[in-house]
Order: C-alpha cells, then structure tokens, then sequence
C-alpha cells in the first residue's frame, strides 16, 4: 500500500516510522526540509511547502498513491484534505470545515456551547478591540487570552501567570480585538488523543505534555519539550471518572460535527486541564500532538496501515487498536536560545542511544553532520516497564548528544510527578 505523509517534523517520522512497520507499506512523504530519519524510510520524496495542495494532489497521483497522513495543522486549514479525497485519495485528517475545531477557536467553542458538551470553560469571543479591553478591565479574575486562527501551539497568554492585566490588554490590541477570552483553569493538563473514522472513536493512552521552556516549568510556553505516559494508560492525577468524562466530551464533539455537516476523520487531539471539577477542554486539535505522537505510537502495537484502511471506511472499530502496556518518556532537544532566539547552523553528534528510539524533527545533514536549525530538534523516547526505566533511558540517549543543543532533565522524573499529584491533591 503507498500512504503519502505530509509534513517534516518529529511527529512525521513517528507517523512514518509506524506505518513503515508494516513491511508491505510504501511510505511516500511531503516536506519543506528534508528530516534525515523520514529520508531513511521513505520510497520518495517531495521537497515543497507541506501548504502547497496543488503540487502535492498532482504529485500524489503521478505516483498512483493510495492514501494520505496529514501530520501538521497548517496543510489541514489549507484544504489539503479536501483536494485529495476529490481526487480519490482518502486521508487521515478533516476536511476544511471540520478542521476549524483546531483552526477557529471560536468556532470550536461556539460549538460546544451550541451542543451543549461538557468542559466548555466560560468564554466571550471578541472582534473589536475596545470591546475586547473593556471585559478585560471589568472580569473578576484571571483570564486566558488566545488568538482567533493557529499560534502553533505559542500564542496563549495567560493572565497571572506570563502577563498581568495591563500585558492581556497590550496583547488583545496586538490581535486588534480578534480573541477568545477564556476564564483561567486551575489544574493539571493532559492529552487524550484518538482515532476517529467519522462516528466511531478510539482513544489512546493519556500522555502529559511540557510547554514551558525550561526544568521547573518556567519560560516561554514552546510547542512542547517532552512529555510522558504511564504503564496502564491512564495518569496518576486522572481518576476513572474524569477519564471516561473526557472521553465522553469528546465523543460529543465528533457527534456535534457530524450532526452540522462536518464528518470528522482523522486523528482528534483533546487538551484537557484536569479541574476541581473535573476536565474542562484547554483545546481541540485536528491532528496528533507533537511530542505526544511519539509516546502513543511508540507503543503502539497494531498496524497503522490498517487503522488507516479502517478511519477511511468509516469501520474502525477498538480491537483494530492496541497498545503495549508500558511507560513512555520523550524528551526533545533544542537548540540553544529556544524558543526566543534559537541558535542555528551548530554542528551536533549522537552517541548510541540503543535503550530509546529517536526521531528527527528540526535538523538538517549537510556534509554527513546533523545541524540545528531554528525549532525543536530531535527526540529520543525511553520505554519500560516502569516511568523510572523510560525517563533513564530518555535522559541516557538525550544527555549523549554533544552540541550546542539543551533539554528539560525533569521531564519523567519522579520529583515532577510527584508535584502533579500533590497540586490534584490540593484541589481536591
């Protein structure tokens, strides 16, 4: 089977890595900078903008492809998806209109609010600026401030924590007034990610992602530096009953979309904080996360050709879906000066890193050296039987790498568990 991936980064060469598992697949790939570890599995490759879905239609029937994996959201917000299946290439990804659960914040939360799903947390969406300003000035509390469109994951502030009322004022104007304003959610974050065919949804293990930049959760928020998930896929600070509540919003969700017209297939991503009250949705994205790709198919166990098979059939069903019963690390490296002023062009070299698998994300070769270039480099993912042996064996394969190239140690550890479960603890 030929399975095109769209997209260049560390979540790609997951995507690629699994597929390619199947010895019968031949993974095709689209991406604007050639990732060393996508070139190494894929039959070919077209060098273009992973947006460019005229180039990539006419390229993906000159080479009689049979399906499509769209990996990042900007390609999904482009039409890729919608240009593809026109021309009798199903994909793994929404259509256009569906996508908007990612793309449009305010589309996503109106339509929570309109169906009534669970998790909503209270919001007003904005257009104006002055508007915007004044709800700002008169709400009791702490609000988060998020852009209209995709941020990549960067453009939240958050009231509180990285700006004061006067910096969410000074930011809304910066959007001149296009915002979503959201009250502040106390609690512990985590990622619930499924394979959806359309009506039938299959969750995966729960990951928990890291934002900010630097050891401690401090810095700038990036688009992630690690992330875990443990042994029996749930995570310690996530109770049953707010597992299967978060699984019901979401089941909502792909119900609400296919009741409007929007049938929704692809991967659904929900990002929950995990409140007093229990899960309340941070956001909806229409695609795997990244790292968090990494944790799940690091695991997982059955054929991703075949999932693909069924997501477009509309058949999936939950035993085409299985998952080894072990905990994940992964930790990525950055370049130095990430995320304010990434460093580039630095030189770097691996050790062996048996005990993890790797996956390139930002890094190009260029005369047989790995070089940094300006986002999140590579990722190595520990597996064990326990969190302990993943973050040992993440942490033995990401401290061997030598360059001007930095990681979060902490991530996995069990101090910062730890810390998770007393702040649930204290809110509960």
């Amino acid at each position: 089977m030929k399975i095109l991936v769209v997209g260049g980064g560390g979540r790609e060469h997951a995507i690629a890595a699994a597929l390619a598992r199947n010895t019968t697949t031949e993974v095709f790939s689209v991406m604007a900078k050639r990732n060393p570890g996508i070139e190494a599995i894929a039959k070919d490759i077209l060098p273009a903008k992973e947006t460019d879905v005229g180039r990539i239609v006419s390229y993906a029937r000159e080479k009689g492809l049979e399906y499509a994996f769209i990996g990042p959201e900007a390609p999904l917000e482009a039409g890729i998806v919608d240009a593809l299946e026109e021309v009798g290439i199903p994909c793994v990804g929404p259509v256009k209109s569906a996508a908007r659960i990612e793309t449009d914040k305010a589309f996503c939360r109106e339509m929570m609010e309109r169906n009534a799903i669970d998790g909503c947390p209270k919001y007003r969406v904005f257009h104006n600026t002055d508007e915007a300003v004044e709800f700002i000035q008169s709400f009791e509390g702490d609000l988060v401030v998020k852009p209209i469109g995709l941020t990549g994951g960067k453009g939240v502030r958050i009231m509180g924590e990285q700006v004061d009322r006067d910096g969410a004022i000074g930011y809304v104007k910066s959007l001149n007034g296009e915002a979503v304003l959201e009250e502040r959610l106390l609690g512990e974050e985590f990622t619930l990610q499924a394979f959806v065919d359309g009506t039938h949804l299959v969750p995966m293990p729960l990951v928990q992602d890291h934002k900010r930049a630097f050891e401690g959760d401090i810095g700038l928020n990036t688009g992630g530096m690690g992330s875990y998930s443990m042994p029996g896929h749930m995570l310690p600070f996530v109770t049953d009953t707010d597992y299967r509540k978060a699984i019901g919003i979401m089941k909502s969700a792909v119900a609400a979309m296919a009741r409007t017209g929007r049938p929704y297939k692809g991967i659904l991503y929900g990002q929950f904080m995990n409140t007093r009250d229990g899960p309340k949705v941070i956001e909806f994205n229409a695609r795997f996360g990244d790292p968090e790709a990494m944790n799940v198919l690091s695991l997982l166990t059955s054929d991703l050709t075949e999932i693909v098979h069924h997501i477009a059939d509309g058949t999936l069903l939950p035993s085409h879906v299985t998952f080894d019963r072990q905990a994940t690390v992964c930790k990525y490296l950055v370049p130095e000066g990430y995320p304010e002023a990434p460093q580039a062009g630095d030189a770097i070299t691996l050790e062996s890193h048996d005990n993890a698998l790797l996956y390139y994300a930002n890094v190009e070769k260029r005369d047989g050296e790995l070089v940094t270039l300006t986002s999140r480099t590579l990722a190595f993912v520990g597996i064990g039987e326990t969190l302990e042996q993943a973050e040992q064996a993440a942490e033995q394969a990401a401290s061997g790498v030598k360059g001007k190239v930095r990681h979060r140690r902490d991530i996995g550890t069990k101090e910062l568990l730890e810390k998770r479960i007393a702040h649930m603890r204290e809110l509960r």
